[in-house]
C-alpha cells in the first residue's frame, strides 16, 4: 500500500502470473461546506459560493470527487453530478462549531481537505482547510456592522484564518489585507478573482423597457445601484449625490437601488426624503436574474460609491451587459473596473454628483465606458477561478 500525494493507490500483484500489475484507485475526496451556495436567493457570498461549486464540478478530473456538507436539502438548482456526493449533517444550530466537526471525525473514509467558501471553518477538523476571506470591511469599518455580526466576524474569522492550510480571497488588496490583520504567511494566500455569470439572452418582446415601466416603473434615463443595503455601500452618499445632479439638470432622471436589507439600514431608506428625491429614488428588494439583466441594459450608468468592497463584482457584471460603470477608487475597485470606469472619492458628494453629471451628459464618454468594459471583463472566468481553486487545494493535501 502506498499513500501518494493525491491518491490512494493498492498494488495487486499475481507473481505467478506474467499478466500486468492490476491497480486499483480511490478518488481524490474534496469536503465543502455548501451553505452559502444551498439558497434560491443568492446574493454577495452565496452567489460566489453557487458560481464556484458549479464550475468545481464541471474542471473536475477523473479521480476526483466533491462531498458537499449541508444543514438541510440541497435546492433544486444545486449541481448533481456523478462526482458529487451530498451529505446532510445536524444540528443546525452551532453547525460549524459543533455538527460539522463531530461528522468530519466520525467518518471512516474522510476527505483530504476540507473547503469552506466563507470566513468559517469547522472549530475542529481532522483533515487541512480552507476559508475564503472576501474581505476585511469588519476590520476597516466597524461602526458599519451590528454589534453582535462584528464580535462573529471579527472572533470566528481570526481562528479560521489562523489555522488555514490556504485562505482564498478576491483581490491583491484584500490578500495585503489579510497578511497583514493575521500575520500568515503570503503563500498561504491565495487569489482568485471571482468570474461573471453567463449573459442570459433574453426575448426583446418580454424584457424590454415598457417591461420595466410596467413591472417596475422605471424609465430612462436611470442610474443603478445593486448590493446589499448597509452603511459600507456609502448609498446615503449616493442618494445626497444624485440629489445635487437633479437640481443641475433638466432630466426627469430616476435612481433604482437594487438590493436586500442588510443591516442598519433604516438612515439609507430616509435619505430619500431627508434630500426631497422620494419619488424619484425606487427601492428594490431581490430582483430575479432576467430582470437585473435588463436593468443593467438600460441604465445610464451603474454606481458603486463603495468606502470598501473585497472585489466589487457587480462592476463586471454591469460592464458585460454594456452598461457603463461609477465606482470608487478605494481598496479593489480599481483592480475590477481596470481602466474602464469612472472613479471618484467614496467620501466627496460633489464628486460623486459631477461623474453621474459627465455619465449623463456626455454620449462619447458612455459609448467608450461601454466598449472598454466589454473588453475588461474578458479577463475574467468563473473556469478559470475553478481550476486556480482546484489546484491550490490539492497543493494544500
Amino acid at each position: 500500500m502506498i499513500l501518494g500525494d493525491l491518491t490512494l493507490v493498492h498494488h495487486m500483484v499475481d507473481i505467478s502470473s506474467p499478466k500486468k500489475e492490476r491497480v486499483k484507485k480511490k478518488s481524490m475526496i474534496i469536503g465543502i461546506d455548501g451553505n452559502e451556495a444551498n439558497s434560491e436567493r443568492r446574493v454577495g457570498i452565496g452567489a460566489y459560493a453557487f458560481s464556484l461549486l458549479t464550475h468545481l464540478t464541471k474542471n473536475l478530473d477523473s479521480e476526483t470527487q466533491l462531498r458537499i456538507y449541508l444543514k438541510d436539502q440541497p435546492v433544486k438548482d444545486m449541481p448533481q453530478s456523478k462526482t458529487i456526493h451530498y451529505e446532510i449533517v445536524g444540528p443546525k444550530r452551532l453547525w460549524t462549531q459543533i455538527g460539522l466537526p463531530l461528522k468530519l471525525f466520525r467518518e471512516r473514509r474522510k476527505p483530504y481537505v476540507f473547503f469552506s467558501p466563507s470566513h468559517y471553518s469547522p472549530r475542529f477538523s481532522p483533515v487541512p482547510t480552507a476559508i475564503s476571506i472576501m474581505d476585511l470591511s469588519f476590520i476597516h469599518y466597524p461602526q458599519t456592522f451590528a454589534k453582535k455580526d462584528l464580535a462573529q466576524l471579527t472572533n470566528w474569522t481570526k481562528y479560521s484564518a489562523k489555522k488555514a492550510h490556504v485562505i482564498f480571497t478576491i483581490s491583491n488588496a484584500s490578500k495585503n489585507d489579510i497578511i497583514d490583520t493575521y500575520h500568515v504567511p503570503e503563500e498561504r494566500v491565495v487569489v482568485t478573482y471571482p468570474g461573471i455569470r453567463e449573459i442570459v439572452t433574453l426575448d426583446p418582446q418580454i424584457y424590454s423597457k415598457a417591461m420595466l415601466e410596467k413591472q417596475y416603473k422605471i424609465k430612462e434615463p436611470y442610474f443603478l445601484f445593486v448590493g446589499t443595503l448597509q452603511p459600507r455601500k456609502n448609498i446615503e452618499r449616493l442618494i445626497e449625490a444624485f440629489a445635487k445632479l437633479r437640481e443641475q439638470t433638466d432630466k426627469d432622471i430616476q435612481l433604482v437601488i437594487v438590493g436586500k436589507r442588510g443591516w442598519l439600514y433604516e438612515k439609507i431608506l430616509q435619505s430619500p426624503q431627508k434630500y426631497n428625491v422620494s419619488e424619484y429614488v425606487t427601492f428594490l428588494d431581490f430582483v430575479k436574474d432576467d430582470d437585473l439583466t435588463i436593468l443593467y441594459k438600460h441604465a445610464t450608468s451603474y454606481v458603486l460609491p463603495s468606502l470598501y468592497e473585497g472585489f466589487g463584482l457587480p462592476v463586471l457584471e454591469a460592464m458585460k451587459y454594456s452598461c457603463p460603470v461609477i465606482t470608487s477608487n478605494v481598496s479593489s475597485l480599481p483592480e475590477a473596473g481596470g481602466d474602464a470606469a469612472l472613479y471618484v472619492n467614496p467620501e466627496d458628494v460633489q464628486d460623486i454628483s459631477k461623474k453621474m453629471k459627465m455619465m449623463l451628459e456626455d454620449t462619447k464618454l458612455r459609448e467608450n465606458m461601454i466598449k472598454k468594459g466589454l473588453e475588461q471583463v474578458k479577463k475574467f472566468s468563473w473556469d478559470k477561478t475553478a481550476r486556480q481553486t482546484l489546484d491550490a487545494l490539492k497543493k494544500a493535501v
